[in-house]
């Protein structure tokens, strides 16, 4: 086998300036969120990730002209010292920390070959389109910007190494807009890096927990530099990779326009055939996996699916699959999540009440909130070579964007 990951020579912002660069990832803002977002702050890598932002309003974002924007405001960066690459090749931790929850993962490039043979396992389906996009965004700047969440399976050493890293005053401190703060150690002793290597060689498989375009567009830029007659770092995609266990993935609710001819009331009867129903006094925030909350007509209701109607198959056991096959698709007739524009998906960072909103507003007519699904199950999906449905896992905290990229040498 190939060595799962290495270390690399991290472009990082220099010393007291990770506050002025670090910025969401590219694809949780619109580019107007994004232009508001910089306002008074130059230096934001959102003028890297998102360089539409400096062209006029009615730019297309996959113009030629936006990556060369895109590698024009990286050499401004570079130019400027804002922005410094390490002499030899490192590790790094990067400590992610929201409302009390802590997760400690290790920055590291991993290996293109074992994502393109499944050791670096996939639980999604990606676009041409989004792959075509971060595909010229790596070319144009020569380096991966924006990393892949990854997770590993159980292993005490491999936290125990991390967590050694993760001491100490960090070479990146930053508190975000959302309050997450974000920490970037750095590991240059080369023991403890080939301790780290051996560790994760170990290891049967790693999992994109998010980044299934950009992992993608790295597979696509290596094979055709191999072409090319170049091998060298292109070979490795930036990742950041945590314990399965320590990650959060958080609800992705449905909302949905219309009730699809039906009257509030034949709905509910209709639920009853796969679901218990049961009028709720509040909010329903499900407990366990199985249950769903529903928000119609200004009320709450419990829905429990019949145990009956869960199967063992790890994807149509998901409470996402039996929201979609018992209710979605045979009552609500929406039997393609990817493509019908009367379902919309919500983030359960957004909370319960952003369903109301949307339904009571009118511009939705019924919202169904969800348990979130948890990682053994997307392991699990991930290992028997299936994908999940669309919007199935909402992950928080996330990644930000400009305090470890990787060049390609």
């Amino acid at each position: 086998m190939t060595a799962l990951i290495k270390p690399f020579r991290g472009l990082r912002p220099a010393p007291g300036r990770a506050g002025e660069i670090a910025a969401p990832p590219y694809d949780v803002l619109s580019s107007e969120e994004a232009r508001v977002r910089v306002d008074g702050k130059p230096w934001s890598f959102l003028h890297i990730s998102k360089p539409e932002i400096d062209l006029p309003a009615d730019t297309d974002p996959y113009a030629p002209a936006v990556y060369a924007k895109a590698a024009e405001n990286l050499a401004k960066m570079l130019e400027a010292g804002l922005l410094l690459r390490d002499d030899a090749p490192c590790y790094y931790a990067y400590r992610l920390t929201m409302n009390g929850h802590v997760q400690t993962g290790l920055v590291a490039a991993a290996s293109v070959a074992d994502y393109d043979t499944n050791r670096i396992r996939k639980h999604e389906f990606t676009r041409p389109d989004k792959e075509d996009d971060r595909v010229r965004q790596i070319e144009a700047l020569n380096a991966q910007t924006g990393p892949v969440l990854l997770a590993y399976p159980q292993s005490a050493e491999a936290d125990a190494l991390i967590a050694a890293i993760a001491t100490g005053e960090a070479a990146a401190d930053v508190t975000a807009e959302d309050g997450i703060r974000h920490q970037v150690w750095v590991e240059r002793d080369a023991e403890r890096i080939a301790a780290i290597g051996r560790v994760f060689d170990g290891m049967a498989a790693l999992y994109i927990a998010d980044g299934h375009h950009r992992s993608a567009a790295a597979s696509r830029v290596a094979a055709a530099r191999r072409q090319e007659g170049h091998e060298l770092s292109s070979d490795h995609f930036l990742s950041v990779i945590f314990p399965h266990h320590q990650m959060k993935i958080m609800d992705y609710n449905r909302v949905v326009k219309d009730l699809n001819g039906l009257e509030k009331s034949a709905l509910v009867i209709r639920l009853a055939t796969a679901f218990t129903v049961a009028e709720s006094a509040g909010r329903v925030h499900p407990a366990r996996p199985g249950e769903f909350g529903m928000y119609l007509g200004g009320r709450w209701y419990t829905l429990s699916i019949k145990p009956e109607l869960i199967p063992a198959d790890p994807v149509a056991s998901l409470d996402v699959s039996l929201l979609s096959d018992h209710l979605l698709a045979p009552i609500l007739g929406i039997a393609d999540l990817r493509r019908d524009k009367r379902i919309d998906f919500v983030g359960g960072i957004r909370g319960l009440a952003e369903l109301e909103k949307r339904v009571d507003s009118g511009e939705m007519a019924v919202a169904f909130a969800l348990h979130p699904t948890r990682m053994d199950q997307l392991m699990a999906v991930a290992d028997s070579n299936n994908v999940m449905p669309p919007k199935s896992t909402w992950f928080e905290p996330k990644l930000a964007d400009g305090l470890v990229s990787h060049v390609l040498d």
